[in-house]
């Protein structure tokens, strides 16, 4: 196994009739959703051995889920099925190219109940790579067993990835996910925020700044996503940017998740940051030119070819097209 990934397995439905308003659309496509889900399944398409570690609620949902999962070769033996709890659930408004508001289900989700014993820590420091988000630090016992496999993967010698992965709904409050954040940097090898996660972290606005407060709490690599604008990398010694890849956009939604898989694939093949940067844009371009976010995921062929006609950073070249999903795949 190669990358290890903790977190949130959810239930996408995103809505079939695009341009309505949310309490308008009558019928759903079905996904596989949550982002640490989604980063996996991303690494899985690009040809990395991955193993996810979760809880999802004892119901028909999680066969669903459980089965997407398995279909893409990810090891789900320590997904856990939570009686009493249920999987979370999120309806997604499809409005190109910038409107897709979220109704989130997540009142008691099954996520929250992940507790780690032996077996599951054993497993992780398997892998060469640790990854997890910050919506797992949202409530007790995934908070403190989120710490946990960390600390145990930092021990075991594993590059650790942390996505603040905010999302207001799962918590109380934005200075209670900025607080429980930089609780687990001391663990944190590479982290990923968007500027306004950044600015929670830190509580401040200036980009240095905020990357200085991961940097100064040991992390190696600030990655600081900027939308439209690109994305920065700052490590202690230098500051990379790299431009978006412009691409006709269809939804927005698991940008995020889709750069964060293009970036890990890079370090784990040990490409350089800027050439990592490039990859995490790639993929998430190809995502946002899609329905969904698992789906949306694109394979290493379909990653190698778009990636030829992306321009290096520094050059201006018209938009390119990104690959359609190809049936059967």
């Amino acid at each position: 196994m190669e990358v290890c990934v903790l977190g949130r397995i959810g239930y996408d439905l995103h809505a079939v009739e695009q341009n309505q308003p949310l309490a308008d659309v009558k019928h759903f496509s079905r996904h596989l959703g949550g982002s640490s889900a989604n980063i996996a399944v991303g690494l899985a398409r690009l040809g990395l051995s991955v193993g996810i570690i979760s809880s999802v609620g004892k119901d028909a949902l999680a066969d669903f889920l459980l089965g997407f999962l398995r279909n893409e070769g990810i090891d789900t033996r320590f997904v856990r099925l939570v009686e009493g709890y249920n999987t979370s659930l999120c309806l997604t408004e499809v409005s190109p190219p910038d409107h897709f508001p979220q109704v989130f289900y997540r009142r008691d989700p099954a996520d929250v109940q992940l507790q780690l014993g032996g077996p599951e820590l054993a497993y992780l420091q398997e892998a060469s790579v640790f990854v997890t988000n910050g919506t797992s630090l949202s409530a007790s016992p995934a908070r403190e067993a989120t710490i946990s496999a960390l600390q145990a993967a930092r021990a075991a010698g594993l590059r650790t990835a942390f996505d603040m992965d905010y999302r207001a709904s799962s918590w109380q409050s934005p200075a209670e996910a900025g607080a429980e954040a930089r609780k687990a940097l001391p663990w944190v090898d590479v982290l990923l925020g968007n500027e306004d996660e950044l600015s929670l972290l830190s509580g401040k606005s200036e980009a240095r700044a905020q990357a200085q407060i991961g940097l100064d709490a040991g992390v190696s690599i600030v990655i600081r996503k900027r939308g439209a604008d690109g994305v920065e990398a700052y490590s202690r010694d230098q500051c990379v940017f790299a431009p978006k890849c412009a691409v006709k956009v269809v939804s927005t939604i698991g940008a995020g998740d889709g750069f964060a898989a293009g970036l890990l694939y890079g370090l784990v093949r040990g490409l350089s940051l800027d050439e990592c940067l490039r990859y995490g844009n790639a993929v998430a371009a190809i995502v946002v030119s899609r329905i969904s976010c698992s789906d949306a995921m694109p394979y290493l062929k379909e990653l190698n070819e778009f990636l030829a006609l992306v321009p290096r950073a520094g050059t201006l070249e018209p938009p390119v097209e990104a690959p359609r999903l190809k049936e059967g795949t």
